[in-house]
């Protein structure tokens, strides 16, 4: 099982090409099951989860085709599955997103109930809700979401909170569905513009994404289309978070800087200097950074995929830091691993209160989750001595080639592959 040995202490200084976003290039690489065209995609980032996404369509019958690197072709004029069996789907919790599509394209789909991060309860129950306001019968059997209809109706749906999944199913969905279908209280994530935007470019008929009312009139079928993946939000900030930790001068190319508003707020309080242009964002750290709180909420408010992150920068900042995890109740696991390389965060609930100290000590951590793998190597960059992160198949299900990235710009990180 490999690991990343960070020798921390080293200033971060270079450019860094950031990645297309896994969260939109999952219900994007779904959307393709819309359509019996090719649906071709560049900027696709090479992930676990992008993998495993790629293994389930090809199980459902998609033709997959990767002619040059971040560039993927499929096509699903020959699907001959409808169903997404429990080994694929246990891994990845997004592979909820093939229902909307197999059931209005082919009436019928069997999906098994996700997994993915132990970060909290993430239940599938307003994907169904909304389904079933569209027309589709469906029930639970044996650990699966079995869902029929002759055809999806248009509704209007208002989902009991915010799910950016779920507000991606629902769109898929309705797109295909007859007449008029209204999804109130949408996620406004970049990533469901993202997908928006390629159902378009496909055919679809929609207005509001972005907003938190949608509107979709169903067409009666969609065609293939070329769609350029948006950059990663996530990662990009999990950089500037790493330069705010460990001091340098970073800049990331092919960024999205206007999906990063609450990001770039917080890490500028904290004294990083952050410059933008249309496609980069440059951040400057030449002392410790100040300790800033924050409360994760819906986009546009701050990510809870950054909270890990910004934590760990917080851990070596000067002052006192409260951050309160408003969007997943098991979202404070890394606390423990960084408490092991002395960082002082007491935990009450939800809200956790970060004293930050000159320096973390290097510490064997071991990742319980795709951010907080994150948060532990931020943290390694920024400390004394070795840190040693054990269990990163969690980070490499969000970030592709991570330490040769931060090697780029002069971080002391290497990959140990160990026999399993």
């Amino acid at each position: 099982m490999d690991k990343l040995s960070i020798t921390g202490g080293k200033r971060l200084n270079g450019e860094i090409m950031v990645s297309g976003a896994k969260n939109a290039a999952l219900p994007i690489l779904c959307a393709s099951l819309l359509c019996s065209d090719d649906i071709t995609l560049h900027n696709v980032p090479a992930l676990k989860d992008i993998g495993t996404t790629l293994k389930l369509l090809q199980q459902l019958g998609v033709k997959s085709q990767q002619p040059q690197p971040g560039t993927v072709t499929l096509n699903a004029s020959q699907v001959n599955s409808l169903e997404a069996p429990y080994e694929l789907v246990k891994t990845m919790r997004a592979s909820i997103l093939v229902l909307g599509p197999l059931l209005t394209r082919f009436g019928e789909a069997r999906v098994s109930l996700p997994g993915g991060c132990a970060i909290g309860q993430r239940p599938v129950d307003q994907h169904i809700k909304g389904l079933a306001a569209l027309g589709a019968e469906i029930h639970i059997e044996h650990g699966f979401v079995v869902a029929r209809a002759k055809r999806l109706k248009g509704a209007s749906i208002r989902t009991d909170m915010v799910t950016v999944t779920g507000t991606e199913n629902l769109m898929m969905a309705a797109v295909l569905a007859e007449g008029r279908t209204v999804l109130e209280n949408a996620a406004r994530e970049p990533e469901i513009t993202d997908l928006a935007e390629l159902l378009i470019k496909m055919g679809a008929r929609i207005e509001g994404h972005g907003t938190d009312r949608i509107v979709i009139d169903g067409v009666e079928r969609l065609h293939g289309a070329s769609h350029h993946i948006v950059a990663d939000r996530i990662e990009a900030g999990t950089f500037l978070c790493a330069v705010g930790a460990a001091g340098g001068d970073i800049m990331l190319r092919q960024a999205a800087p206007d999906t990063l508003g609450a990001v770039l707020d917080k890490l500028s309080e904290a004294g990083v200097a952050i410059e933008t242009g249309p496609d980069w964002i440059r951040g400057t750290m030449n002392r410790r950074p100040d300790a800033v709180g924050f409360r994760t909420y819906e986009y546009p408010a701050f990510p809870t995929d950054m909270q890990a992150q910004l934590m760990a920068m917080n851990t070596v900042a000067q002052g006192t830091a409260v951050i309160v995890e408003n969007i997943f109740e098991n979202r404070f696991m890394h606390v423990q691993e960084l408490r092991r390389m002395g960082a002082q965060i007491d935990i009450d609930g939800p809200t956790a209160v970060v004293t930050g100290i000159e320096a973390l000590s290097g510490a064997t951590v071991m990742a319980t989750d795709l951010r907080a793998s994150a948060s532990l190597v931020i943290a390694g960059l920024a400390a004394e001595g070795t840190t040693t992160v054990e269990r990163i198949y969690h980070l490499d299900r969000g970030y592709e080639r991570m330490e040769e990235k931060l090697r780029q710009v002069g971080a002391d990180i290497v990959r140990i592959t160990e026999a399993s």
